[in-house]
């Protein structure tokens, strides 16, 4: 399980995160949706390890985070998609380039990336293009099949629809479905399209809102940690 327990994120005196906590258990899906600015986006990079929360703890599959980013040795166990393509990927890049970039980092075959570009829908002729030279939905694709490209047991994906068609949302979703039914992962999807999250997560969605100012969100109702925990709404 990809385990969230208490956790407070401040950048100086802005306190983004308060007391959150959530799990993600392995083979399913876990809807979140909430506003824009009321965390979401700092959550999934809390979960995905690559931000040190200020205080509370991060666990994955019953072993507690003590380090981040590539320091962790848990860090290729979670892999995570962008809202938006173009931020997240080296400009100087190849297609084949972003798809392969993990594997290289591990040592593993490059192969892995022809397969889940072909799954994916990228042809052969893209994999030399740079990112400017695809669209978006091109390259988001390309981001998918990087965050897939060492199997990772959870995925987070972070409104990686929002700038797509439906045809692309139905596509990416169906690939990683595809993919959590195969291998039992477990999938964190972030979106403020609640629509969306009941179609893809069922009855499992979390609602946050915004609460008492700025900074501050309530989690979701039934993963507040401890009796101080805050519910939607609350005070």
């Amino acid at each position: 399980m990809l385990e969230a327990t208490g956790v407070t994120l401040a950048f100086g005196r802005h306190r983004v995160l308060d007391q959150v906590s959530l799990s993600v258990p392995p083979g399913e899906v876990v809807g979140l949706a909430g506003p824009s600015g009321c965390g979401k986006s700092t959550l999934a990079r809390v979960l995905a390890l690559l931000l040190p929360p200020s205080a509370g703890t991060v666990s994955v599959d019953g072993r507690r985070v003590g380090r981040w980013r590539h320091r962790a040795p848990q860090r290729t166990s979670i892999g995570l998609i962008f809202q938006q393509p173009r931020l997240a990927v080296d400009p100087r890049f190849t297609l084949l380039d972003v798809m392969a970039e993990p594997l290289r980092a591990a040592g593993r075959p490059l192969a892995r990336a022809h397969l889940l570009a072909e799954r994916l829908g990228l042809t052969a002729e893209l994999f030399t293009r740079l990112p400017h030279e695809v669209s978006d939905g091109q390259l988001q694709r390309a981001c998918v099949a990087r965050a897939l490209a060492l199997e990772p047991r959870y995925l987070i994906c972070d409104e990686m629809t929002t700038m797509l068609d439906a045809s692309t949302q139905a596509h990416l979703v169906a690939v990683i479905e595809e993919y959590r039914n195969a291998t039992g992962a477990g999938v964190l999807a972030i979106s403020h399209d609640t629509e969306l999250l009941h179609r893809w997560a069922g009855a499992d969605v979390r609602a946050w809102t915004a609460d008492e100012g700025p900074g501050r969100m309530a989690g979701p109702p039934a993963y507040n940690a401890g009796e101080g925990g805050r519910r939607p709404g609350g005070g």
